[in-house]
């Protein structure tokens, strides 16, 4: 491995990352986003996140991911829609998936 190269691209992304995080609060008061753009970024935000869940939840590796797993996740997706607290959600997801494995289930 070419450490110092590795220290350079680590450098970088750095660099870049604090432009992106200063970019917003610095940039908002010179421009105004129309309420109709501001909508479609919150609802594309959704969007994102639901597509980050399905994939990790329905999947392991270039598999389907079983059971157990998705069920997991939908008793953890209909707590915090109850709006369970989320340490109750995050448990009761595990100990879903994890019984279910328990008794054989994928």
């Amino acid at each position: 491995m070419n450490t110092p190269l590795a220290l350079v691209g680590i450098g970088v992304l750095a660099v870049g990352t604090i432009s992106f995080r200063l970019a917003g609060p610095i940039l908002r008061s010179r421009f105004e986003i129309p309420e109709r753009a501001q909508q479609l970024l919150a609802a594309a935000a959704i969007v994102l996140l639901t597509a980050l869940v399905a994939t990790s939840a329905l999947t392991d590796g270039h598999g389907p991911a079983g059971i157990a797993r998705p069920a997991g996740v939908l008793v953890g997706g209909v707590l915090a829609w109850r709006k369970a607290p989320f340490v109750l959600v995050v448990v009761a997801a595990a100990v879903v998936a994890a019984g279910l494995r328990l008794l054989g289930v994928p």
